[in-house]
């Protein structure tokens, strides 16, 4: 009897390098008389992602991996109903042509609907996220496969809520989510090294290996918690399942068919940091800036670089405090010692749903008499009511109030309020300042601060900055920048020094706002 061959991808690209056309034809055309699988994932890293049993799954990294292949894949041989999301309708195309080019056909696809019906009863659904706010029209749509093609596209909430339906009566359907990206090109992308920082972090106090799982839960705070394992957990009142999560990295090495198309050399001509990021999957290769961002994601990094936890403080000169009234909001606290700030205090914004509630989240924190600078506009006016009935040091923070506070240069005025305390932070941050600040690592404020546009206007006959409208960092974050905001508050014009004469707290263990 005849030894069987065992026939790998990198065996079978060999043999077809010695194909002429017409042997390529025949073969191609035995193929699909039998009963060949319409895919298979390539050995080494996209088998691994193909087989992980994470119940989230970020593959990736490098251009050139096959990922929207593996994603493909998936919706053809593993699961029942899938979708494959992009941020925008138009490069949903590039998924439509490699789909035809896998089947070889575009029988069961209805490009209206955006619903392709495959071989076995399966159904993958193309969907577009291109608003913020667009996660609703996929709102109690079950689906056991959600797929994201480039995952550093899309804003944070729109990822956390599009997989919360993930659900089917099957029982014996896995169901999975698995996101394909390079690392983000721009600040808004972030959210992605901070949701897999164990991988993608090289700070992480506890990193994990390519392909590793983590389990984690939303604490009481609204925040991602790593546990042990899969077990139950206790969170507040509730038992919590874990849901698991992974990196495995890729790049066109792992790839043979696109090897075989020098798309390495492509990859290798370009530009840093795109070469980085795109040919060795660098997360921390620098992103480029918009023109208009007010402070350079770099200034930011090296102002968290700078930061060391501190026993003793040093005065407290501010707090700025950003209330939220609940949603997805939080609120959030900065604590000011000149030129280093504490770690930053949240909470999520029903813990201050009201005056009173939102007082009670502040004073706990408050030392030397330091002042409090308010954002005074809605559930801000009736917090600064209480802070000011308590006799405290407050300062009212309208960011639409006019400012006649200039640049250092002395050229250009500010428009408002906002522009004027994001600007001068942009100067406290200038890493040639005399003494530039320190601020605590924290994933959420980087990406705040980086979302941050400004423009040139003209008052009269001068020229003013202004900051764009907030609602476009809502887009860009798919929140609202509490913690940014609550760190520029503390550099509004006009703060009053610290008064010995109003009452003082010694450093104590702060109330636990879950019972304030």
């Amino acid at each position: 009897m005849a030894n069987e061959i065992e026939l790998t991808t990198a065996s079978l690209m060999e043999l077809l390098q010695h194909f002429d056309p017409k042997a390529r034809q025949e073969l191609d055309q035995l193929l699909l008389a039998g009963d060949a699988p319409l895919w298979v994932p390539q050995e080494g890293p996209q088998q691994t992602a193909y087989d992980s049993q994470a119940d989230i799954v970020f593959y990736g990294g490098a251009a050139g991996g096959g990922k929207t292949d593996l994603l493909l894949g998936l919706a053809l041989t593993s699961q029942q109903h899938s979708i494959i999301f992009r941020r925008e309708a138009v490069q949903l195309v590039g998924i439509e042509e490699r789909m035809t080019s896998i089947l070889g056909t575009r029988k069961g696809y209805n490009s209206q609907s955006g619903v392709w019906r495959l071989p076995g009863n399966r159904v993958m659904e193309l969907g577009s996220v291109k608003e913020p706010g667009d996660w609703i029209k996929y709102q109690g749509r079950a689906h056991d496969a959600k797929l994201f093609d480039e995952i550093c596209h899309f804003a944070e909430l729109q990822f956390r809520t599009l997989i919360g339906w993930l659900r089917t009566d099957q029982p014996d359907i896995r169901q999975r989510v698995v996101c394909a990206g390079n690392p983000p090109t721009t600040a808004e992308g972030e959210w992605v090294k901070r949701f897999w920082a164990a991988w993608l972090d090289p700070q992480h106090p506890n990193p994990a290996k390519p392909g590793e799982l983590r389990w984690y839960v939303t604490n009481e705070k609204g925040e991602d918690e790593e546990v042990p394992g899969p077990d139950m957990v206790k969170v507040g009142d509730d038992m919590m399942k874990p849901k698991s999560r992974t990196f495995i990295p890729s790049s066109v090495n792992d790839n043979l068919f696109l090897l075989s198309t020098g798309y390495k050399a492509t990859l290798q001509a370009l530009p840093e940091p795109l070469r980085s990021q795109m040919l060795r999957g660098d997360f921390n290769a620098g992103a480029a800036d918009p023109a208009w961002q007010v402070i350079p994601t770099e200034w930011v990094k090296a102002a968290q670089a700078r930061w060391k936890p501190r026993e003793v403080k040093g005065p407290m000169t501010a707090l700025g405090f950003d209330p939220a009234r609940g949603g997805i909001d939080k609120s959030s606290l900065a604590r000011r010692h000149d030129n280093w700030f504490d770690e930053m205090i949240s909470a999520p914004g029903a813990v201050t749903k009201d005056g009173p509630t939102a007082a009670a989240f502040v004073v706990p924190y408050i030392r030397d008499g330091a002042c409090v600078c308010v954002d005074s506009i809605g559930i801000g006016s009736s917090a600064l009511d209480f802070l000011v009935g308590l006799n405290l040091n407050v300062l009212a923070v309208v960011g639409s109030e006019a400012s006649h506070v200039q640049t250092k240069a002395g050229n250009i005025r500010m428009r408002n309020k906002r522009a004027e305390m994001y600007w001068r932070l942009r100067e406290a941050l200038d890493p040639t300042a005399p003494e530039p600040i320190a601020l605590p690592p924290d994933s959420e404020l980087l990406a705040d601060l980086t979302a941050v546009r400004y423009k040139v206007v003209t008052m009269g006959k001068v020229a003013a900055i202004q900051m764009r409208d907030k609602d476009e960092i809502r887009e860009m974050l798919g929140r609202s920048p509490d913690k940014g905001d609550a760190v520029a508050m503390t550099f509004v014009e006009g703060i009053p020094d610290s008064n010995s004469t109003r009452d003082t707290y010694e450093e104590a263990e702060a109330t636990d706002w879950r019972y304030a």
